[in-house]
């Protein structure tokens, strides 16, 4: 595979969308992609506040689901019975999507991905804090727009009402204190308007 292969293989992020808010039957949800820009920028504000490399930062968002242009995107579930595939199989899917893509594409794109995945630098877990606050703003995005029916039955959501399940993902995931204040707000208003109190 040559560059312009990988980097056309890399674009179906732009088409890919995120299982996760199709699964709760969100209307016409974001990308892989629309996602990864979420991320970038939710890095780009923060990353000063966080007192990390912020160009490390973007360019680790930037390419930190590439993977997912092959294998697509798996949604995380609280209830492990719930996943479509496990952890394991999802990395090992994962890293051989990366295999075949990476040889074609500059090193640092495979090194940012393969620091992203190993969550053992201040900018790989706050990049993972972003990726996590990013679901919970889109949620809240999509709340205040109405782009599902709640009140419709959803048999893959049994123990959690709206998308609340998306929350419940990440809170005991986020390791800094930037992305735990900024998920408390977030879910904050969340509510607010869930519960029809939101001003």
């Amino acid at each position: 595979m040559d560059t312009i292969d990988a980097l056309a293989d890399a674009f179906a992020l732009k088409d890919e969308r995120r299982t996760g808010w199709q699964l709760r039957e969100v209307s016409d949800p974001e990308s892989v992609a629309g996602h990864t820009w979420g991320v970038a920028l939710l890095c780009l504000q923060y990353g000063n506040e966080a007192d990390i490399d912020t160009d490390r930062a973007l360019r680790m968002a930037l390419v930190h689901d590439l993977a997912e242009a092959k294998t697509g995107d798996v949604a995380t579930r609280v209830n492990d019975a719930d996943q479509r595939i496990s952890a394991a199989e999802k990395d090992r899917r994962e890293r051989e999507a990366m295999a075949d893509l990476a040889p074609a594409l500059d090193p640092e794109i495979r090194n940012l991905w393969e620091e992203y995945e190993a969550r053992e630098t201040p900018e790989s877990v706050f990049v993972k804090d972003m990726d996590l606050v990013d679901m919970c703003l889109q949620a809240l995005v999509y709340e205040r727009e109405a782009r599902y029916d709640g009140e419709r039955e959803n048999d893959r959501f049994d123990e959690y009402e709206d998308l609340d399940e998306f929350f419940a993902t990440a809170e005991p995931r986020l390791r800094t204190a930037i992305g735990k204040e900024l998920f408390e707000e977030i879910e904050t208003r969340y509510e607010a308007v869930r519960d029809g109190t939101d001003e």
